[in-house]
């Protein structure tokens, strides 16, 4: 009966849009006003049987003249909510006058607790109420939300006999019936569906990855879960029900407690509402609104259980200006101390601001707990490999693995989700790493593990079904090698980025033409031209394979004249008088007074000296080193670039340490090839089809 009736509320609901709403609203705004309502109407069945005794304690209070009601009057009505109006809904139906209807309406509403008003505030509400009115629609809604023949009360409707007319819906049940509605409207509305609704089969995936590894470590305790882009607080919901039922079946007692933040008004209104009509008042009142990157409302608290879907592809902008600016951000969740750096920046580019969010929920991660914190969360593709060594998205994937938190990544068949048909992924991470995991990712593609829908609901065309999510938690739990699993070293995935210098070999040739050349180019450089000039009498026609005597001539020269050689000068000099030639020698940046020579870095023994070569800017190159590599950077560049370019260095100051991962890269599967002795006989076959038809072709004509 409860589950018949649940569908019958549900498609009841639905058809208050149609009946009453076509003609005022387009179909993707219907939810503006059946959503709110519902959570009105729930609100107010379950505040029905204590409405005297709060309207009696309002009165109680008023008259003692005490100012902060809110605790008492939820008191009073047994809930984490109340109303404290004259009116319930039932009261404001058959006027004739839809401006005092309007007036009492209003009323009503004023009537209900801070954390009501904030939903129905973030939900847009009071402009539908003017809206219905002018359309002269607000009475028919409001006696349809009443209908004698839907009971969203908690109680049951009784016959005049005694017998059950009309169940009551317990609260879980209600939550039930909202969430379908929130999932019929968002595939009303697929464009916009997936920035807040991640679908159940995702999240029930999610929450597995997370609760079942510690399933037999769970006890009777206190539990806590955070959502830091919580959308619709499905995630939350999910997530709360699957550890309330996996502790269940161990046979223990947990509290769990859920926190979350979205910055989408009407999302996070359905969050909080959601929470509220299933009865969890005190998680409604843990649903914040804001920014999560700018304006974090949870600061400073800590969490066992973590599970996001933030939004990818979309800009942070006005979070970063929020902030202070990209480059002034010291949020210490995304700036911090790290290895040997102080101020380790990991900033990603304002263009796609997913994996701040990653960071947000590391920095809740729990330090001094058995189990730690467990983290799941969905990101796109980019997160594994954008952004080269040192950049901010990097850095975020080298401070994850090198803190040894990622446990596993699992690759999701495209087509997931509403409004994105793209690749996406699982991370999984853990500050409490089991033993056999420790300093080991391991890397699930699932892509190929689907099944289609019947019907598509937007850009998700496939699903994954309970036996698909049992297989690919099974993988996970195994964590062993097969076609679907790879196992690597943290390291696997990091590497150096190392920039190679060759050095500039100038030949310079100084005549009588390009001292006269010179005057136009140096019209601006006081007295230059001038020594060049005083440098061409005293050396003539001249060529010069090393550079560092051209120098020689033409500085004391400018010392004499007064002439300072600034680095700018210098330039021009260089870039009139002088080309690359592979004939010349090396030019000298500077000398060593001290030192050993240190080739590999740069440090060359020349003319008995011990010297630094000036770089050509040219021939630089980067290298990728793989931090597995033997021997590390040096043994890579004896090895791979010192027998290719033997005059090259590495330019310490500008190594960087990059992580990215490529699922392609592990998981590539050649397409198998046709064999010869096939391809001769698919030949044989069609020179025999072409000798055919050229045949009847030349009949036809013959005939013809």
């Amino acid at each position: 009966m409860q589950i018949q009736n649940h569908n019958q509320i549900v498609s009841f609901i639905w058809g208050i849009a149609n009946d009453c709403l076509r003609d005022v609203y387009v179909r993707g705004k219907y939810r503006d006003v059946i959503l709110p309502m519902t959570v009105i109407r729930r609100l107010d069945a379950v505040l029905e049987p204590t409405k005297d005794d709060v309207l009696e304690m309002k009165e109680t209070l008023d008259e003692a003249g005490v100012i902060e009601q809110t605790s008492a009057l939820k008191h009073a009505a047994k809930q984490e909510f109340y109303n404290n109006s004259p009116f319930v809904l039932k009261d404001l139906t058959a006027y004739s006058n839809k401006q005092q209807l309007k007036d009492d309406f209003i009323a009503y509403l004023g009537g209900f607790s801070p954390n009501v008003q904030d939903i129905l505030l973030r939900f847009r509400f009071y402009e539908q109420i003017d809206l219905m009115t002018d359309a002269d629609i607000l009475g028919a809604i409001i006696e349809k939300f009443v209908d004698p023949r839907i009971n969203l009360s908690p109680h049951p409707v009784m016959e005049d006999n005694g017998d059950v007319r009309l169940p009551g819906l317990d609260n879980h049940t209600m939550g039930v019936i909202f969430e379908e509605l929130i999932r019929r409207f968002n595939e009303e509305n697929n464009e916009e569906a997936g920035e807040h609704f991640t679908p159940r089969d995702v999240v029930t995936l999610m929450a597995d990855l997370v609760f079942l590894p510690i399933k037999d470590q769970i006890e009777d305790s206190t539990y806590t879960c955070y959502d830091g882009a919580c959308g619709t607080g499905g995630m939350l919901t999910i997530a709360d029900e699957r550890l309330r039922e996996l502790a269940q079946r161990k046979g223990r007692n947990v509290s769990i407690h859920l926190f979350g933040q979205e910055s989408q008004s009407e999302t996070y209104a359905i969050a909080k509402a959601d929470l509220l009509i299933k009865g969890d008042g005190r998680a409604a009142d843990n649903i914040e609104f804001g920014s999560t990157i700018s304006n974090d409302k949870h600061a400073g608290k800590e969490f066992d259980f973590m599970l996001s879907n933030p939004p990818y592809g979309k800009s942070w902008s006005i979070d970063a200006n929020r902030m202070g600016g990209r480059n002034n951000i010291t949020d210490p969740r995304f700036v911090t101390s790290f290895k040997d750096e102080p101020e380790f920046r990991m900033i990603p580019r304002v263009s796609d601001g997913q994996m701040l969010f990653l960071l947000n929920n590391m920095a809740k991660m729990k330090r001094s707990t058995k189990l730690g914190s467990r983290i799941a969360h969905v990101h796109n593709g980019s997160s594994l490999f954008t952004g080269e060594a040192g950049s901010g998205e990097s850095n975020i994937r080298r401070y994850i693995i090198e803190n040894d938190y990622l446990e596993a990544i699992i690759a999701l068949p495209e087509s997931m989700f509403y409004n994105t048909d793209i690749a996406t992924y699982i991370w999984v991470l853990t500050n409490r790493k089991s033993k056999e995991r420790q300093g080991k990712v391991q890397l699930i593609d699932a892509s190929r593990l689907k099944s289609p829908l019947r019907k598509n609901l937007g850009k998700k065309s496939v699903q994954l079904t309970p036996e698909i999510r049992e297989q690919i938690v099974d993988i996970y739990l195994a964590f062993e090698e097969n076609r679907y699993s790879k196992i690597f070293d943290n390291k696997e995935f990091g590497y150096w980025e190392v920039t190679v210098e060759r050095p500039v070999c100038l030949k310079a040739t100084i005549n009588q033409e390009l001292v006269g050349s010179f005057a136009k180019v140096a019209s601006e450089e006081e007295g230059l031209h001038k020594v060049m000039e005083l440098t061409y009498q005293q050396v003539g026609d001249q060529t010069y394979t090393n550079y560092g005597d051209f120098e020689e001539a033409f500085t004391p020269i400018a010392r004499e004249q007064g002439v300072r050689l600034y680095q700018r000068r210098k330039r021009l000099i260089e870039s009139h008088f002088a080309k690359a030639s592979d004939k010349a020698e090396p030019v000298v940046a500077k000398t060593i007074s001290k030192g050993t020579p240190n080739p590999i870095y740069g440090q060359f023994e020349h003319n008995g000296k011990v010297v630094e070569f000036e770089p050509d800017t040219d021939l630089r190159d980067t290298e990728r080193i793989p931090l597995l590599y033997p021997g590390g950077i040096e043994a890579f560049f004896k090895e791979e670039v010192l027998p290719y370019a033997p005059t090259a260095w590495i330019d310490k100051d500008k190594t960087r340490v990059g992580y990215e991962i490529s699922f392609t890269k592990y998981f590539y599967e050649p397409v198998q090839l046709r064999s010869v002795v096939q391809i001769a006989k698919d030949l044989q076959e069609l020179e025999q089809q072409s000798e055919g038809l050229l045949r009847e072709i030349l009949e036809g004509i013959a005939h013809g």
